[in-house]
């Protein structure tokens, strides 16, 4: 980029000064409890015992909000930015203090030495707040701790937000994750007349916390092939004159937002299809900039050793001492900050006012935005049961009736989306694409169905992308579905974790508002990928979920179609949650009509009067409980073979759709109390539990209830491969004639008089295996299987 200076002398000095208080602020909560204008001779009992957080990235950091501040003021832009290097939390701090939308949240954080202070005191300070850009930072929606999420979360914010300017600062070594890799490609999915803009600032400070960054050793010139590659035109800001770096950062960031500009007007006003190759800006300057040059001998600034605290033991080292003070009184706080600690004007003089401050945003505090989503009437999409098992249908596709409509009416809203990892059409949601196409800015082909520029469904062969996309979007306050194969949600466990962490912490900070839900969809399931076998075959992504923050998860097995359109409409009405629903595409019996489907997900679990042999007021001889629709079959099948072979038993059937109802009351907001939970299953019976998963979850729910040991749980247990649908539940003794031998094994008694029966259930067991090996089909008893109870 040629040398340009946009700015003239008055407003270089506004914005160095503006960057000088925030380099100021940000070392200050690294090291300072007192003396926060260093109006004395800094002494160890203002330092804090402990010194935590990171510097190195901090300044540059503070110079794209100084930058930033700039260009919102000058076009009046609403802009958010994503800062990946999230432990730059005291740069992202020091922005909304210095803004003064800290101050507006936290009355006792107000721009004056008393509020000062405490800034300094309360960073990674206990009882105070943590190092990262959390949710108790203003203007933050990503955190940063765990690195690679962030482009993928500006995208997810300027998706539908048409007039939004979503900046985002990629550390150089978030830059060499896998995720961030893919996140690179999302710009072939950003419509440039209904979504916002986003901005990667690719900050190259040289390096991570031990080790050089790999995209700052490449030569520019391999650096910009790889980024053009990408779809980007890379514009390059660097140096370490502070002045000459201010004034290449403002040409950089006006013609960026000109290009920005035009490329949204070609396509809003001039119908411009063809995909446009958006500006980036490749920031490089020293880490640590402005720090220690060098400490005890050894180089500081522009190594690695500026990554944390550059200065170390300075309450008890007073060469380390006096080096600290030289420091932070090189930024001149005096010049900075009036005798009562308030910013001077030529500080604030770039800073927005209200809402266009980066602190105060409403599209990082997404609450504030959202609205309900406008669902339909579930009666015009259930499917009629007039007697339980007298028919089937595939789950997924009813479902996608029930979203096609949702998404046809926020057709003018666009608050409404659904991801995934090119899997709409196999998961039998294609009825979708009735309502939108799939969002798609790359070349097409006459062969190709259903890709088009505006489309609201999103598939790219990325989970963390398609997560990445979602969170972003959720949290600016809109609404969506992640449809995934149940057992590659683990990709994104991780960022799932993330996510939970997040709902969780800004569910304790009065001022964010709540969310919508993020929503999972976990189809393809373990019991039904007996085409794919082994490899596709894990469904303990509800494990993972359920042992986060129970205030924030959910996690729900609707057993049929209507179940799960219940489910569906519950879970796209939440805030503040994460909601793991897991239901198969496969053709599979409906038990329920739409009435009782709502009754019995408002219960979470409940007993099948019609399904068991129970006498009324004797209580039963045995529960039959279940979660998952295979698991479901199985067991009514199991009741079924009990009540030919054993009508004298009493056999009650209990189903659970919502998990965490297993929970203690205590423990989960959904769970029952011990007195509903020994109501439901008895507290002296034997429990034959099938379930979806890995058995031990249910144990681990339930291992406090009384008549925890009467529980025997049957599920998957890693006996996977390609083969028939019933053998997969054979392989790992949950099919019905185990059931039924549990049955007999466990009820008192029932082993001598039933062993007939046993010896009869372990045949048809056996027959079955040599049946499969034979014809490659399951036998006929179980292929042509009906409810008759």
């Amino acid at each position: 980029m040629e040398t340009r200076t946009p700015l003239d002398a008055d407003e270089l000095d506004q914005l160095l000064a503006h960057w000088r208080a925030l380099n100021y602020l940000a070392a200050c909560q690294l090291y300072l409890t007192g003396n926060p204008l260093l109006r004395e001779e800094l002494r160890p009992e203002h330092i804090k015992p402990r010194l935590l957080g990171h510097w190195g990235t901090c300044p540059g950091l503070n110079l794209v909000y100084t930058h930033l501040n700039r260009v919102i003021s000058a076009r009046d832009l609403d802009a958010v930015c994503v800062w990946g290097p999230g432990h730059g939390g005291p740069a992202v701090l020091a922005g909304a203090w210095l803004d003064g939308s800290y101050g507006d949240v936290n009355p006792d954080l107000g721009r004056d030495a008393a509020g000062m202070a405490r800034l300094f005191r309360q960073f990674s300070f206990p009882g105070g707040v943590p190092s990262h850009a959390a949710p108790e930072v203003p203007g933050s929606f990503h955190e940063g701790g765990e690195l690679g999420y962030s482009l993928a979360h500006a995208y997810g914010a300027a998706l539908d937000n048409p007039q939004l300017l979503a900046a985002c600062v990629i550390g150089d070594g978030e830059a060499e994750t896998g995720p961030l890799a893919a996140s690179w490609h999302a710009n072939k999915f950003l419509d440039p007349v209904h979504d916002g803009a986003v901005l990667p600032i690719l900050q190259l400070n040289g390096y991570k916390i031990a080790n050089p960054a790999v995209l700052a050793r490449l030569p520019q010139d391999e650096l910009d092939s790889l980024l053009r590659g990408y779809g980007h035109e890379p514009l390059h800001v660097e140096g370490d004159d502070p002045a000459r770096v201010h004034q290449d950062m403002a040409a950089a960031m006006d013609l960026a937002l000109d290009r920005i500009a035009a490329h949204q007007r070609a396509a809003r006003v001039d119908g411009e299809t063809r995909r446009p190759r958006w500006p980036m800006i490749v920031l490089r300057t020293p880490k640590g900039w402005t720090g220690p040059a060098e400490v005890d001998g050894q180089p500081v600034e522009n190594t690695w050793r500026a990554h944390q605290v550059p200065l170390a033991g300075v309450r008890e080292n007073a060469e380390h001492r006096r080096q600290l003070e030289s420091w932070l009184r090189g930024y001149a706080p005096d010049e900075l900050f009036d005798p009562d600690g308030r910013p001077r004007p030529e500080v604030l003089a770039c800073v927005p006012a209200g809402d266009r401050r980066l602190g105060a945003n409403p599209h990082a505090n997404g609450g504030r935005l959202v609205r309900d989503l406008p669902l339909p009437d579930l009666k015009d999409f259930a499917v009629r049961v007039d007697k339980p098992g007298d028919q089937s249908h595939e789950p997924t596709r009813v479902l996608g009736g029930l979203l096609r409509q949702v998404m046809a009416d926020t057709a003018t809203r666009r608050d409404f989306r659904v991801v995934g990892a090119d899997e709409t059409a196999s998961n039998r949601l294609q009825d979708l694409y009735g309502a939108t196409d799939k969002a798609w800015q790359a070349e097409t082909l006459p062969t190709d169905e259903h890709l088009g520029p505006h489309g609201r469904v999103m598939e790219v062969l990325s989970e963390h992308l398609c997560q990445g996309w979602l969170e972003g979007y959720v949290l600016t306050g809109r609404h969506g579905l992640f449809s995934s194969y149940e057992a590659f949600a683990h990709i994104v466990a991780s960022m799932a974790a993330q996510h939970v962490k997040w709902i969780n912490s800004a569910r304790a900070v009065p001022w964010r508002a709540p969310v919508p839900g993020f929503n999972y969809l976990l189809t393809s399931h373990v019991w039904r990928q007996d085409h794919n076998g082994f490899s596709h075959q894990d469904p303990g992504f509800i494990d993972h979920i359920l042992n986060k923050s129970p205030d924030a998860v959910r996690a729900y097995l609707p057993p049929d179609a209507n179940t799960l359109l219940c489910v569906t409409d519950h879970v796209l009405r939440t805030r503040d949650t994460v909601n793991v629903v897991v239901a198969g595409k496969q053709s599979a019996f409906d038990w329920l009509d739409l009435e009782q489907a709502r009754a019995h997900c408002a219960r979470g679990a409940g007993v099948w009067e019609w399904a068991g042999t129970e006498r009324p007021g004797d209580g039963p001889d045995v529960v039959l409980a279940c979660a998952g629709d295979v698991p479901t079959q199985e067991t009514l099948a199991a009741a079924g073979l009990l009540r030919e072979h054993l009508p004298e038993l009493a056999v009650r059937v209990v189903n659970v759709v919502d998990m965490t109802r297993l929970m203690p009351r205590e423990d989960h907001p959904h769970g029952m109390t011990d007195r509903d939970f020994g109501a439901l299953f008895t507290s002296d019976r034997p429990v034959i539990f099938a379930y979806h998963g890995y058995p031990w979850l249910i144990h681990r729910l339930a291992y406090r209830r009384p008549g925890h040991a009467n529980l025997h749980v049957r599920g998957y247990k890693e006996m996977g491969t390609t083969t028939t649908p019933f053998d997969m539940v054979v392989r790992n003794d949950l099919d019905r004639y185990r059931l039924v031998m549990d049955v007999i094994d466990r009820v008192p008694g029932l082993a001598v008089r039933a062993t007939g029966v046993r010896q009869t259930m372990a045949d048809v067991r056996a027959r079955h295996h040599d049946w499969i090996r034979e014809h490659g089909t399951d036998l006929p008893e179980v292929a042509d299987w009906r409810w008759t109870g």
